[in-house]
């Protein structure tokens, strides 16, 4: 059973990676620090670790999905993320994708098509 269970914790993390992109892409609209990014996709019931997030946040700034400004005016500084022009773009593509995706999906796991 535990073997099974190891099987299904890798397979989850497996989905999950592919997904990240999207659900960190789909809540940049408004300027948020990592950890304020954390908390909003935990409180949606998407957790991601923070040594997941913050070497993506500066891989998708690096390919200019991402554009990024200090703040200084706090206690300490931070560093917000927005979405740019280029990452609209490629969300609503990726989104589009999803949705496509989970249609299929979602007719296969329904048993639809089979011969």
């Amino acid at each position: 059973m535990a073997e099974t269970e190891d099987q299904i914790g890798k397979l989850r993390l497996e989905i999950r990676r592919g997904i990240v992109v999207l659900a960190v892409l789909s809540q940049m609209d408004t300027a948020r620090y990592g950890y304020s990014l954390l908390q909003q996709l935990a409180e949606q019931g998407f957790e991601i670790e923070e040594g997941t997030l913050y070497p993506l946040l500066r891989r998708l700034e690096q390919q200019g999905l991402l554009v990024s400004e200090w703040e200084v005016g706090e206690a300490r500084p931070r560093k917000y993320y927005r979405i740019s022009p280029s990452g609209r773009e490629v969300l609503a593509a990726l989104s589009a994708e999803w949705f496509a995706t989970v249609d299929v999906m979602r007719a296969i796991l329904r048993g639809g098509n089979r011969d």
